[in-house]
């Protein structure tokens, strides 16, 4: 019998069940990270592309960032946040990170975490000193060696968490142990549904009750098998909500508090302060520790991606509903056997984003709250001044039934910035020109007021800034799906400072990004697209296009064969990796066939991998180790694999391959899949 966990459902009603506790967070608390978010929105394109991480300082309860230069922390203090001067850029950790995970590859004993610590700069490593092996100590030995790798030592880690009937609001996968709810939401044909932990939801087409020994069904899990999700892309899953008088609620049952009404969702980030709903735990809270953070459970599950926190969370907690104020942030994923004070990393809890799993099957979260009224207009807008590349303005307070929490300020028809106060300087503009701005007034629940009447303001002559930025290069395509095509390159120079990026197929910009990676959507599946890039700055003048680079969108070539053209480079010390979507149904065929085009100076030096979507790892090619002669790894290979019991066929397969050695080079440029 599976591991499972417990959720909330009560009568014909699906809830959402949350607990108040001592450790809830305070009102003050919550206005301050509102803030810290929304600021962290309308960061300038200059500021944010230099940042090395971002995390709520709650102390200060401001927004704080990590730079790599004293000017760079002067622009964020003009900004409003607080900024800490650090050794390692984005890229620096991002390339430490990729070497961890080279070293690491399907896994090491006792090793059951790795991830960025914004706040340290650093690459943390987590090990269970009661699992070391020999393996264990001569990895450490390798990674010790790169500098800004932090390994901690545990005598303890989560599992995902399985627990008994408590009192609450469980719901039953079939017959089997209960699991926890996290929050309800709508298709995009008003059909009901609600989220949940992956590994709750693992069989497909299974029936969920509202009560055990399969009574009261509320509907279907995992629908057609496509709507779970246990491995390296999240801990996720869908149940569908079909039966007659069941509805969904937004409102979170708190175990005899008031309740709390969910109004949106949000990304946590590290510092804040959020909470969770379990039917064992009831109501925790506690801070983000660690965002994007990988797991190992063993056994070859290694989940990607997950946020930890301090809060407690027991048996029984898993599906549950993980909040940021009245914003849902996560479902819970797994955590300690039992509930310490001051928890290290082997005790804390861990939950999948939410809005991943929402964007994965296009779902809407249903929401509520009962202030529906919107502020008044901001009055009197008015412009307090103009630099070349800046517009100060103000304006009159607006009232609320409740209280206004803040000021959007469009330029356009495109927000500038967020402020609390009423007056907000917008910058980054174009010397000698003419700008409109309004203002909505913002209150807690998320009303906000129609846009006050138009204020122009016309920014002073330039310094005659005619330099233009330099070309990106190493443009790369980092990733496929059936529609759209992820890029990435290297950040342009210029004389003043690069604001934006241009994305064109062609002569078109079909995507704009401010930092040095866009992902193009709309296209057409099995479809090779060549695009370049180009920068701006803030007077507006724009770079040579960089050297162009094409990609194929996945798509199927014979019913159940599926691949991915886009080259990946594979490098020294690093891991590339490529994607397709499988929408073959029932199970994997037995054996699975892949075949690999891609070109290498030394094929001893590679380890190639493929990942299910369950999470199961299949070893296509293993190096020797030691001394040994280089060979060329030869085009068009093709491996068998013979898939696991019940391995689903639909999902995300990815292709893995690890250099693991100096001075080769090779290049990925396909791979095919027949499932």
């Amino acid at each position: 019998m599976r591991s499972k966990i417990i959720a909330a459902a009560c009568g014909s009603v699906l809830t959402l069940s949350v607990v108040h506790s001592a450790a809830a967070v305070q009102p003050d608390a919550t206005a301050q990270q509102n803030e810290a978010h929304q600021r962290f929105k309308v960061l300038s394109p200059e500021l944010r592309g230099q940042l090395a991480g971002h995390w709520f300082d709650a102390a200060s309860g401001k927004l704080t960032v990590a730079v790599p230069s004293e000017q760079a922390a002067e622009r964020a203090r003009l900004e409003g946040v607080k900024a800490v001067v650090v050794q390692r850029s984005a890229a620096d950790l991002d390339r430490l990170l990729g070497e961890v995970r080279t070293q690491i590859g399907d896994g090491v004993p006792g090793v059951f975490s790795w991830g960025i610590d914004v706040r340290d700069n650093q690459v943390d490593i987590t090990v269970n000193t009661t699992r070391k092996t020999e393996a264990t100590e001569r990895f450490l030995t390798k990674v010790r060696g790169l500098a800004g790798v932090q390994i901690v030592e545990t005598r303890s880690q989560q599992r995902q968490q399985a627990g008994t009937v408590q009192p609450g609001s469980p719901w039953w996968p079939g017959s089997e142990s209960n699991c926890s709810i996290g929050f309800p939401a709508t298709d995009s044909s008003g059909g009901k549904h609600f989220l949940t932990a992956g590994h709750c939801t693992n069989d497909a087409n299974q029936a969920a009750y509202g009560q055990s020994g399969q009574q009261n069904r509320l509907g279907t899990s995992n629908v057609g098998g496509t709507r779970s999700v246990n491995g390296r892309e999240g801990d996720m899953g869908v149940v569908a909500v079909t039966e007659a008088n069941w509805t969904l609620s937004p409102s979170v049952n708190t175990w005899g508090q008031p309740a709390v009404t969910v109004t949106g969702s949000a990304e946590a980030m590290v510092g804040d302060q959020v909470c969770h709903s379990g039917n064992t735990s009831k109501w925790q809270c506690g801070e983000v520790k660690y965002t994007n953070k990988t797991v190992d459970y063993g056994g070859g599950l290694i989940i990607e991606g997950l946020t930890w926190t301090t809060a407690c969370s027991l048996g029984g907690d898993s599906g549950g509903a993980w909040l940021l104020g009245d914003k849902a942030v996560g479902l819970h994923d797994g955590g300690p056997s039992k509930c310490v004070q001051n928890p290290t990393d082997g005790d804390m809890s861990l939950f999948q984003p939410v809005n991943e799993a929402l964007r994965k099957w296009n779902l809407t979260l249903v929401t509520g709250g009962g202030d529906t009224s919107a502020p008044s207009v901001p009055a009197n807008p008015r412009s307090t001044g103009t630099t070349a590349s800046s517009a100060s303005l103000a304006w009159d307070a607006s009232t609320d039934n409740v209280g206004v929490t803040g000021y959007d300020v469009y330029n356009g028809s495109t927000l500038a910035t967020t402020v609390t106060g009423t007056t907000a300087t917008v910058s980054s503009l174009k010397a000698d020109t003419d700008y409109t701005f309004t203002i909505k007034a913002r209150d807690a629940a998320g009303n906000t007021s129609a846009a006050s009447t138009a204020v122009t303001a016309r920014t002073q002559p330039g310094t005659g800034d005619t330099e233009a930025p330099t070309a990106p290069n190493n443009l790369r395509s980092t990733g496929v799906t059936a529609s759209s095509v992820a890029l990435a390159w290297d950040a342009s120079t210029d004389n003043v400072g690069v604001t934006g990026y241009e994305v064109l197929n062609g002569s078109t910009v079909v995507a704009k990004a401010t930092g040095t990676t866009a992902t193009v959507t709309g296209l057409t599946a099995d479809t090779s697209y060549t695009f370049s890039v180009r920068a701006l700055d803030a007077a507006g003048n724009q770079s040579k296009q960089s050297a162009e680079v094409t990609a194929r969108t996945s798509g199927t070539t014979g019913g159940r064969t599926f691949t991915n053209d886009t080259d990946h480079p594979i490098r020294d010390f690093a891991v590339a990796v490529s994607a397709v979507r499988s929408t073959a149904t029932g199970t994997a065929r037995n054996p699975l066939t892949v075949k690999v085009d891609a070109t290498h100076t030394c094929q001893e030096d590679l380890n190639v991998t493929l990942v299910a979507p369950s999470g199961r790892t299949y070893p296509l090619l293993r190096t020797p180790g030691g001394r040994y002669d280089c060979h060329p790894f030869a085009a068009g290979r093709t491996f068998t694999v013979v898939p696991g019991a019940g391995e689903a066929a639909s999902g995300t397969w990815t292709l893995r391959i690890g250099d693991n050695g100096p001075g080769d080079t090779g290049v990925l440029s396909s791979w095919s899949l027949a499932v």
